[in-house]
């Protein structure tokens, strides 16, 4: 039981640490910084417009478009860093897979354009 605790010891130093450092950088911030809160700066602000109206209304679509495809992008390039680490071990079939995916994303992507789906307007 010792033995395999003490495995875990470096971990247990890590977090002892990186909560000190946290601890310390806030503890440096609220001791250093001018705390001069007003109005303004402790209003709500919100997708790229100050806030004006009850929450519930509407918001437009594109917003949410928005977001789903920098989740779709942000998962490609999620999933282009192991395949580009493991590229050597995995051989043509792996390159040919990726390939597919990217071809995937770029024909939704091509849609997506010709839609007009990214047009701010």
């Amino acid at each position: 039981m010792l033995a395999v605790l003490s495995t875990y010891f470096p971990v247990l130093v890590f977090a002892v640490i990186a909560f000190g450092i946290a601890g310390a950088m806030l503890g440096a911030s609220l001791f250093a910084a001018q705390q001069k809160p007003y109005a303004e700066k402790l209003s709500a602000y919100e997708c790229g417009f100050d806030a004006f109206d009850d929450a519930r209304r509407r918001f437009d679509v594109r917003f949410y478009l928005v977001a789903i495809l920098f989740i779709i992008f942000d998962l490609e390039v999620a999933f282009l860093f192991p395949w580009a680490v493991s590229l050597a071990s995995i051989g043509a079939f792996g390159f040919l897979s990726m390939m597919g995916f990217l071809a995937v994303l770029t024909v939704g992507f091509v849609y997506e354009w010709r839609k007009g789906a990214l047009d701010w307007e």
